[in-house]
């Protein structure tokens, strides 16, 4: 518990209580540019989450997956250094952030003037309050039902061309005003974008996304 004395006008001090911040496991944070899917572009915070379970074998953070490789840190230095920041949009990411608890860290982001966006599998229960949920399906782990119909982004990664009916299988289960997206598997994004270009071509709902922040060379 935290307690801090605030002194009164009349010299008197008002004690208060504070419930201890919850720390989660911190990979890494950093202020760049979101730079896939609907918000490419914009200024962000990022705050990777360390911890996974899906296991993708392309993955490009394996590093994230092992939560106890990475800092326990309070939910109120995190905010901290988001705070110190001009932009006031928050990305949490991971690893699969939520395999953490996330509703003090949406609430401590709000109350500092943030929008909070997740990127998630969401092969975990949803915690936390969200401005934009961006889901992102792993052929690995299968995501929960309930995660469907609070996507206001999805984004599949394609690395094979079977891939393509598979991001139709939930293309069809969301709901009408997600967005959606493909991006092609950084490693073989020469083949896969001719394919790519061609099935938007003829699906034109469906949008391609690149990861423009490897172009630009920026985090």
């Amino acid at each position: 518990m935290m307690i801090t004395k605030t002194p009164t006008e009349q010299g008197e001090s008002v004690v208060t209580r504070h419930a201890p911040s919850r720390d989660l496991p911190l990979m890494e944070a950093f202020y760049t540019l979101q730079g896939e899917g609907f918000h490419q572009g914009r200024a962000a915070y990022f705050i990777r989450l360390g911890g996974c379970d899906v296991g993708c074998h392309w993955c490009d953070v394996k590093e994230s997956w092992d939560a106890s490789r990475h800092p326990a840190v309070s939910v109120s230095q995190i905010v901290a250094g988001a705070a110190a920041r001009p932009g006031r949009l928050a990305v949490i990411t991971g690893g699969e952030p939520l395999m953490h608890p996330l509703d003090e860290l949406c609430g401590a982001l709000h109350e500092a003037g943030f929008r909070t966006h997740i990127e998630t599998s969401g092969t975990h229960p949803l915690s936390g309050q969200w401005d934009w949920i961006c889901f992102s399906p792993k052929k690995f782990k299968a995501p929960r039902p309930e995660i469907l119909q609070k996507a206001d982004e999805l984004k599949v990664v394609i690395y094979h061309k079977s891939d393509l009916a598979w991001a139709e299988s939930f293309a069809a289960q969301v709901r009408p005003d997600c967005h959606l997206f493909l991006q092609p598997e950084w490693d073989r994004r020469e083949q896969m974008l001719p394919l790519m270009i061609d099935y938007v071509q003829q699906h034109p709902r469906w949008r391609v996304t690149l990861q423009s922040h490897k172009y630009l060379n920026i985090p």
